[in-house]
């Protein structure tokens, strides 16, 4: 059974200091190539997930049987920014599990992430997925998921407004890891990717977000990252270091925007993509 009194208890806020060190170094382990994020002006937008990671993964896996800890994949991310993060803000960052839903070959667990400056002032809220793969709740769905970011079928049949095609390197999880702290064994380790059911090393989903992010910048706001502000995303596959990835890029109202990633095999790494940026 799945700790459904979780449900609804916001964790104690952990606090993060941010420095220009940590914002660029995310932005060089995810080849970032705006100006404004190598150059320590601005975070890159999914930096966002840095100050709350350890928060958010003690949150949704307390929701979680200890036996189905090791099970889970990263299903869904939905980034909602109130402002770019800057280097010398402290922020604080609390997070809370609003769903448990059972699914046919699996549970999800829906935890929202909320962090504030120094002033109380929002800075974004995110919606995390966790997907526990063959995990079972006896209990019924409980809760709420995070807002419908859906791709609807019929736009894959319009003209795309763009194409850009980027590539991981071999060494990127490794990168990554050590700029994100996230350090879970099937970004690092072969054997333990393949214990896991995979077939190898596969790049995290949050390093496959910010290069979405960084072709969606280029191709919206090259002038002016900060406009990005909300970044949503469902993970239909893992990507693999070394690998080519192909975004492609529908226009979906006044500065909104669809998109889904492939690999270079043709697997749909990224689907049910949304970005939003002010006017």
């Amino acid at each position: 059974m799945f700790n459904t009194q979780q449900v609804g208890r916001w964790s104690e806020s952990v606090e993060f200091a941010v420095t220009a060190e940590r914002t660029v170094g995310y932005a060089e382990a995810t080849n970032d190539p705006v100006t404004a994020h190598l150059d320590g002006t601005l975070a890159p937008p999914v930096f966002a997930v840095v100050p709350g990671f350890s928060v958010m993964a003690r949150r949704t896996l307390a929701a979680a049987p200890e036996a189905a800890a090791g099970t889970i994949l990263h299903g869904r991310h939905d980034l909602h920014i109130r402002r770019p993060i800057v280097p010398g803000d402290v922020l604080s960052t609390r997070a809370q599990v609003i769903g448990v839903h059972v699914r046919s070959s699996g549970v999800l667990v829906t935890t929202l992430v909320e962090t504030r400056d120094a002033a109380a002032e929002p800075v974004n809220e995110q919606y995390f997925t966790g997907f526990f793969r063959g995990a079972e709740h006896t209990g019924g769905d409980t809760g709420r998921t995070g807002p419908d970011h859906g791709l609807r079928s019929e736009v894959r049949d319009r003209e795309p407004a763009a194409t850009v095609v980027q590539k991981f390197d071999a060494d990127q999880t490794f990168r990554y890891a050590e700029a994100s702290g996230d350090t879970m064994p099937v970004h690092l380790d072969e054997d333990a990717a393949r214990r896991a059911g995979l077939p190898g090393i596969i790049v995290h989903g949050l390093c496959t977000m910010a290069f979405t992010s960084h072709a969606l910048i280029g191709h919206v706001a090259p002038d002016a990252p900060g406009r990005l502000r909300r970044l949503a995303v469902k993970f239909s596959a893992p990507a693999r270091p070394g690998r080519a990835i192909t975004t492609t890029v529908w226009t979906a109202g006044t500065d909104r925007c669809v998109f889904e990633t492939v690999d270079d095999g043709g697997a749909r790494v990224i689907t049910d993509g949304r970005a939003e940026f002010t006017a």
